[in-house]
């Protein structure tokens, strides 16, 4: 199973690409790397467009990913035509759709039951943000949702994947300063204050802080570049995302 804070590989081509190929073990790591990254928003976005109980939302999204192999529903997808978590949500849609019409829900397995799946997690993030379903005004805010959720998603891990990194390099100074600083929320924290917290010296403070959030960027960037089907989608989405163009 790939964790979270794993170093994350496909970098330099589209993670559906890897989907698609004849390697059996190419082919269940990038969809490992698919499914983890998607599973929260689908859930959420389940739980709050259909009504329903956390415990049928999870029926559904393990559902929904189990027919999107059984299917090989990412052969029909058209990077032409949508983004990839258009497409996606659209699945999901229509599985939802069809599966509360037919009430036949069942709990499927497959290759995704080899991802693990933090569904308490995702509920405590839902009250967190307090949403009730019943004030989301239309469709097109639920959309809105989705997207944040994904990039919610995309930043989580990158943040997973940067203390796995630091741990490995032994700079746990460096990610205790980026959570403190850029992660906490704490609100007008100082250099000067973590440099007393930590017994570091401010200019210590000041680099460690500016490595961990360039590698954080990168490692970003990275998982964003394997969702892109072509340079060009990866310019408009890394400038959206960071105001940047490229890596």
């Amino acid at each position: 199973m790939t964790s979270a804070g794993e170093s994350f590989p496909l970098t330099r081509h589209s993670v559906l690409a890897a989907a698609r190929s004849q390697d059996g073990a190419e082919r269940a790591r990038a969809l490992e790397i698919l499914f983890a990254s998607y599973w929260k928003p689908v859930y959420k976005y389940i739980r709050l467009k259909f009504s329903q109980s956390p415990q049928d939302a999870q029926d559904l999204t393990q559902g929904f990913f189990a027919e999107l192999l059984e299917r090989q529903l990412l052969s029909r997808f058209d990077p032409a035509k949508s983004r990839l978590r258009t497409y996606l949500r659209l699945c999901a849609d229509s599985f939802a759709l069809n599966e509360l019409k037919a009430a036949s829900r069942k709990k499927r397995g497959g290759e995704f039951a080899h991802v693990a799946l933090d569904f308490s997690g995702a509920e405590d993030e839902l009250r967190a943000q307090a949403i009730d379903p019943a004030s989301i005004p239309s469709p097109e805010s639920l959309e809105d949702f989705f997207e944040k959720e994904w990039i919610r998603s995309l930043f989580s891990s990158a943040v997973e994947e940067l203390r796995g990194a630091c741990e490995a390099r032994e700079r746990q100074n460096a990610f205790q300063l980026f959570e403190a600083y850029d992660l906490a929320g704490e609100e007008n924290i100082s250099y000067g204050e973590l440099a007393a917290r930590f017994s570091l010296p401010l200019s210590e403070v000041n680099n460690q802080l500016a490595w961990a959030r360039r590698e954080f960027r990168l490692i970003a960037l990275a998982r964003l570049r394997a969702f892109c089907e072509s340079e060009e989608e990866f310019a408009l989405e890394a400038k959206a995302l960071f105001g940047v163009s490229r890596q």
